[in-house]
């Protein structure tokens, strides 16, 4: 363990409370030159510490970085980001630079993670609000051997994944939307992106990009869209650790991404339909020139929407924007 690395275990350690530059120069045989050198390299990392004579150091509660290392320090998986952590303070999208990496051959479980997205996008071509600080932004770099045509289960998959990782961690009253967002109250909380590099029948990396509202404050939403997204800060009242979250959600994507990969995807689908609450609802699904308005009768195991209209006429729907009819204003 390098110097930096103790002193940052000995400030966690001591979080939120201030310990002396004297007391930690004795406890890590330093001078306290090289101290402040430390302190100012974890600042520029993100740590929120602050420094006061003839009181020391602080690392502040609120002090809640993204880092690889404090990534991999906890994290109980095999593969999901045990090996390949690429984080980048900003990037235009952690999609497009996963694609990059994927293309150049990098193993499946390769994470790339950033603070902060220039040009963070969404389905559909729609963007992602991406500040510092205040959510988890990330593509994650998958190598199954499957057909194209199976590709739509990673994201039920990836969606259900989320939601358990957030109903364990904080207890929240979710739901999923199809095909791919998880709203709390009504207001988008996370996107899904999910994107497929094929060849012939073949899939050659599949790279699932998440955008979760973590931190973020009310007031920091541009204005057009506060009306419709939330984060678990809005939602609980109070921050969340990020780095927690990646962890955990990594640990049971493993899981699950076993469990497809065994060919036992019918629990998983299962508990989608059970977090989507979408069966037997009418709804208005608008596809790009053309709306269909019915009742849900089934979402099936490749993610397709079955719904009934009123004439009794099935129509199989591979993706568009859901209303239920209650929000529904014609």
């Amino acid at each position: 363990m390098t110097t930096k690395d103790q002193l940052l275990l000995y400030l966690k350690e001591n979080q939120g409370n201030w310990v002396s530059g004297e007391l930690i120069s004795n406890n890590l045989s330093v001078s306290r030159a090289a101290i402040w050198k430390h302190i100012r390299n974890l600042k520029e990392e993100g740590y929120v510490i602050e420094s006061a004579s003839k009181k020391g150091y602080l690392l502040s509660e609120s002090s809640d970085p993204i880092t690889a290392d404090e990534i991999r320090q906890g994290l109980c998986t095999k593969v999901f980001g045990k090996k390949n952590i690429i984080f980048l303070n900003e990037t235009d999208s952690t999609n497009t630079r996963a694609k990059e990496l994927a293309a150049q051959g990098a193993p499946e479980g390769t994470l790339v993670i950033a603070e902060k997205q220039t040009e963070g996008r969404g389905r559909r071509g729609r963007s992602w609000f991406s500040p510092p600080g205040g959510g988890i932004y990330f593509s994650l770099i998958l190598r199954p051997v499957i057909s194209p045509g199976e590709t739509p289960k990673i994201t039920l998959m990836t969606a259900v994944v989320l939601a358990e990782t957030l109903i364990s961690l904080m207890k929240l009253k979710l739901r999923i939307k199809w095909p791919n967002d998880i709203l709390v109250n009504g207001k988008k909380l996370a996107g899904i992106l999910t994107e497929i590099s094929t060849e012939m029948d073949a899939v050659n990396y599949i790279i699932v990009g998440l955008g979760l509202n973590v931190n973020t404050q009310f007031e920091k939403f541009p204005q057009d869209i506060k009306g419709n997204a939330t984060s678990i800060l809005i939602e609980n009242g109070k921050q969340f650790p990020r780095v927690k979250l990646i962890q955990h959600y990594l640990k049971l994507y493993e899981i699950y991404y076993d469990m497809f990969k065994n060919n036992d995807f019918e629990p998983i689908m299962k508990r989608w339909r059970e977090l989507a609450d979408i069966i037997g609802k009418q709804i208005r699904v608008d596809v790009i020139g053309k709306t269909h308005i019915g009742k849900v009768v089934d979402v099936d195991n490749d993610g397709v929407l079955i719904l009934k209209d009123d004439q009794g006429r099935l129509q199989r729907i591979f993706s568009g924007d859901v209303t239920l009819a209650r929000q529904i204003t014609l």
